[in-house]
């Protein structure tokens, strides 16, 4: 892992050395984010799969309500006939997962990297590298002990956040325009019957992306910068990749 990691920074140095004659001091974040978005066109290939995927869930939609109607009493029936529903057009309810799955590596060895004061047994330089004042190993507490949250450190963080919210915003208001766009049935803990705990999972759905919010504030800036920026790409690629989705114009319109 030590040999591995050593590896990793060596990739990270050199990217910050070809950007140092446009970012200079922070050369090193702006490594992160050509290595983020390297990551994002890698995974894009599985976003693009997920979003055939939900595609083809919504236009089951009459069918499930269909069988909705159909096994109305009996929840366990309905569950096993949206499953087989599923197989037979060879959708997954899942599918939507793996782009988040294969992305944490990269986030884990960001966030690894600059949480090491050492990596091959030398002292971890790059802990020092900042985006304009925040050091890319300093979390939001260490800037706020520095200056409070509108120091030179707590005004990275600030923007940051402000960031964080209006991508979380706009996932918001999207999210719950293609939920209202087909909303569940009367008697909606059926659907919940579909999947194990999906029920669960569209409550909090809406809310998910103002999670990256808390993960912005307790791991080192790095790690942040790279949830931030996958975070900002996601929002982009799925605005795209989704816009002919019932409730996407709407949000998309009030956006623009």
């Amino acid at each position: 892992m030590s040999a591995f990691m050593s590896l990793f920074a060596d990739l990270v140095a050199h990217l910050a050395d070809l950007l140092d004659p446009l970012f200079h001091a922070s050369a090193t974040a702006a490594a992160i984010v050509l290595f983020t978005a390297c990551v994002r066109l890698l995974v894009h290939p599985l976003s693009r799969a997920a979003a055939r995927g939900q595609k083809a869930r919504a236009k089951l939609n009459p069918q499930i309500a269909e069988l909705r109607k159909k096994h109305a009493k009996n929840p366990e029936k309905l569950q096993k006939a949206v499953l087989e529903l599923h197989r037979k057009e060879q959708v997954s309810p899942l599918s939507g997962c793996l782009p988040s799955l294969f992305q944490l590596p990269a986030f884990f060895l960001l966030y690894h990297l600059f949480s090491s004061s050492s990596i091959g047994g030398d002292a971890n330089t790059l802990l020092d590298h900042t985006l304009f004042a925040a050091p890319l190993g300093g979390r939001w507490t260490d800037a706020l002990a520095e200056g409070g949250v509108f120091g030179a450190q707590g005004l990275v963080y600030v923007g940051l956040f402000l960031l964080v919210a209006a991508v979380a915003t706009f996932n918001y208001r999207r999210t719950k325009s293609q939920m209202a766009a087909d909303p569940l049935p009367q008697g909606g803990d059926q659907q919940a019957q579909q999947v194990p705990g999906m029920g669960a999972i569209t409550k909090v759905m809406p809310l998910m992306s103002f999670m990256t919010l808390f993960t912005v504030a307790v791991v080192p800036l790095a790690a942040a910068l790279y949830v931030v920026t996958s975070t900002t790409w996601s929002a982009v690629e799925r605005a795209v990749l989704y816009r002919d989705m019932p409730g996407t114009a709407g949000v998309l319109a009030t956006a623009g």
